[in-house]
């Protein structure tokens, strides 16, 4: 079954407001981040915090990930152990840099939970091949602050600095028909740039942007979305291509343009990410 994957807003765990607030937020998922939003000393209260969150309910189809910290820390062993008892879609790991990492975290998972990986270095790129073929992977999620510092790189609109890594991850993720989702924007008051930056990532195929901040939910969801005249078109396609097939015809050419099985195949992901969202 398709889940769209449009917006994944990173939560802070220790804010028990922000937690019970999520709730009602028009994201498809929920990060609840132990990471980088957590103090060292507060850690173990948040893992408490989403523990007890999450036992409460009340999330509806939200996609529900919870960010631990890495394996090698003094937290990583017992969040896991916790994130093994909760209802979660998955558990995503920080700063992956190799395929051994993932395996380690999923033996200590259930079997049905599912491992979804930071890439945010240069080896975690580098390796990206190795991340999505693990078998339990089912995600790559793209750091791309931390990648741009490792990189020395400069914060530019366009983002060119990182369409090579971006580039090495996607072919990754779709070589081993994993999800993909793109990195945060952390220019709040930059409301335009951050439409355009979600326009370029679902350009270059991405599923979804992870977020900062509910005030991008809205532009993000629009963004990933397939339009109305994309799903009319995505119709056309597949009803000229029946009827096409029906009459023994071998060529559908569809307002000037030959259709082939793999524009039939596009045509019905759209279909399906469209009636997924209707169903949210």
């Amino acid at each position: 079954m398709t889940r769209p994957r449009r917006s994944l807003l990173f939560m802070p765990s220790a804010n028990a407001r922000a937690l019970a607030k999520s709730r009602e937020l028009p994201a498809d998922g929920l990060i609840f981040d132990l990471e980088d939003a957590v103090a060292p000393d507060a850690k173990p209260g948040a893992r408490e915090a989403v523990a007890a969150a999450l036992a409460e309910g009340g999330y509806g189809r939200r996609v529900l990930v919870l960010r631990v910290n890495a394996l090698d820390s003094e937290w990583g062993g017992d969040d896991l152990a916790a994130a093994a008892a909760m209802p979660l879609d998955a558990v995503l790991l920080p700063k992956v840099e190799s395929a051994e990492t993932a395996r380690a975290a999923a033996a200590r998972l259930p079997e049905s939970m599912p491992v979804w990986c930071m890439l945010e270095t240069p080896l975690g790129i580098l390796n990206a091949r190795e991340i999505a073929a693990s078998p339990r992977v089912e995600a790559l999620v793209m750091g791309t602050s931390d990648l741009t510092a490792d990189l020395r790189a400069a914060t530019v609109p366009d983002r060119a600095p990182l369409m090579t890594a971006l580039g090495l991850a996607l072919l990754a993720a779709r070589a081993y028909g994993r999800a993909i989702l793109d990195g945060v924007h952390l220019d709040l008051a930059d409301e335009a740039g951050f439409a355009a930056s979600c326009r370029q990532g679902r350009a270059l195929g991405f599923d979804g942007k992870t977020l900062i901040h509910p005030k991008q939910i809205a532009a993000a969801n629009e963004a990933f979305a397939p339009s109305a005249e994309e799903i009319a078109a995505a119709r056309r396609i597949i009803d000229a291509h029946r009827e096409a097939v029906a009459a023994g015809r071998g060529i559908v050419v569809v307002e000037g343009r030959l259709v082939e099985n793999l524009h039939v195949a596009a045509a019905e992901r759209t279909l399906a990410l469209a009636a997924a969202i209707a169903g949210t």
